[in-house]
């Protein structure tokens, strides 16, 4: 039977019906055709050059923009990007500002370019950890230029930038006519205020809003704001203190909000119970992502609810969380079948059962994370390997494996790549 086509319940009585996990685990490797081992190409080669060597870059004109975001983040990786590079990014009318680590830009500098660059054009501004800036008077040349001087704007990414006040992001959200994409997360200025001028401004056609870590913001006093957010399909919340099961109900049931939404994120909401899983199961049934890492307050029936309502999540966060190997494994046996990445790290019940359900259920896994699940065997490690063909990137780091030469080898043969 299909791993979608069983109830919770009903895979959980199987998973308990079985022989022992660890005498049903009796792994040797394939002998399958092995994938070769990973070869960086030429390209990858000269952009990690290119990131240790940024002065000697004089033009990214003619650079396509995948590739150029490419050197961009490997630059913030290795902390070499600095306004020299910026300043050719925004050269001319540039379509794509993207910057991840700007924690080293200068009101000056910031002044000198992106105060005077063409905006136009311009369709994704990112400038995350853009702390030294007082964003508000940053922007401020920019904005006394034109009534919508971002008439084509449509992603902004300001994460971490906590000079940021409600009044700033007011004047950048009325600017911006075409915003889809709102990140601000860790912006610890702004105030439940500055969500309701979004909803005001916005409402009717955001799609993504990421207000994570803004412990300012109350979660009741916008709850009224998601009956205009129409269109909503991801939300980040995390690490905000006043998420609780009242805001959930409320989200979720809200006009239209509740049956687009795709991606929800409440990792480190402490409040939350397995009441807002039911209704999130019993709502959000076209749900495509999902983390609830870090919620001690979470039993069982919470995967229960989840299992039985969304059937369709690719990703999912479940991290140091106290479901049991059982219910986990019974989750994966019927609604396994479309995960695609799985991060189970600290979940310290995880173990054979799980294992066995995984392998047997989620073989279109591209990620997983099993770091400190100690209960997971070598053999029921193999296992996973072996039975996850798609598999890219396996986390393992804290989880105590002591592996013997065949299972290490085999691993690096098959050409996962392994933390």
């Amino acid at each position: 039977m299909e791993s979608s086509g069983k109830s919770f319940a009903d895979a959980l009585k199987m998973v308990r019906e079985r022989s022992s996990p660890e005498e049903l685990i009796k792994w040797i490797p394939s002998e399958k055709s092995v994938a070769a081992p990973f070869v960086p190409s030429l390209m990858i080669l000269t952009l990690n050059v290119l990131a240790l060597c940024p002065n000697e870059i004089t033009s990214l004109k003619n650079i396509p923009d995948n590739l150029r975001l490419r050197l961009i983040n490997r630059m913030c990786d290795k902390s070499t990007m600095n306004a020299a590079v910026l300043r050719l990014l925004v050269e001319r009318s540039p379509t794509e500002i993207r910057v991840k680590n700007c924690s080293w830009l200068t009101q000056e500098q910031f002044h000198h370019t992106i105060g005077n660059c063409d905006t136009t054009k311009l369709q994704v501004l990112q400038l995350d950890l853009c702390g030294q800036c007082m964003l508000d008077i940053a922007f401020k040349d920019i904005l006394n230029k034109c009534q919508e001087c971002f008439p084509t704007l449509t992603i902004l990414s300001l994460r971490g930038a906590c000079g940021l006040s409600d009044d700033g992001l007011r004047n950048l959200v009325k600017s911006a006519p075409l915003l889809r994409s709102i990140n601000l997360g860790q912006c610890t200025l702004l105030t439940s205020a500055a969500v309701n001028c979004i909803a005001d401004v916005l409402g009717s056609q955001l799609r993504e809003l990421y207000i994570d870590e803004c412990n300012k913001i109350d979660a009741m006093q916008i709850l009224p704001a998601f009956k205009k957010f129409t269109c909503l399909e991801v939300l980040s919340v995390a690490h905000m203190r006043t998420i609780n099961d009242q805001f959930v109900n409320g989200l979720v049931t809200a006009s239209a909000c509740g049956k687009v939404l795709k991606d929800l994120d409440f990792s480190d909401c402490n409040r939350l119970t397995d009441n807002s899983l039911k209704i999130i199961g019993t709502t959000c049934d076209d749900l495509r992502s999902l983390d609830i890492s870090n919620l001690n307050k979470l039993t069982d029936s919470g995967l229960e609810y989840l299992a039985n309502g969304c059937k369709s999540i690719q990703k999912l966060k479940l991290c140091r969380n106290e479901f049991s190997d059982v219910a986990v494994a019974a989750f994966l046996e019927s609604s396994g079948e479309s995960l695609l990445e799985l991060f189970l790290n600290s979940i310290v019940k995880v173990g054979p059962h799980t294992a066995l359900s995984l392998a047997k259920c989620s073989r279109k896994l591209v990620s997983l994370d099993v770091s400190w699940c100690r209960k997971i065997s070598n053999e029921g490690l193999g296992l996973i390997v072996d039975s996850c063909s798609s598999l890219k990137m396996l986390k393992i780091f804290g989880s105590g494996y002591e592996f013997n030469d065949l299972l290490y080898r085999y691993m690096i043969e098959r050409g996962d790549q392994m933390l």
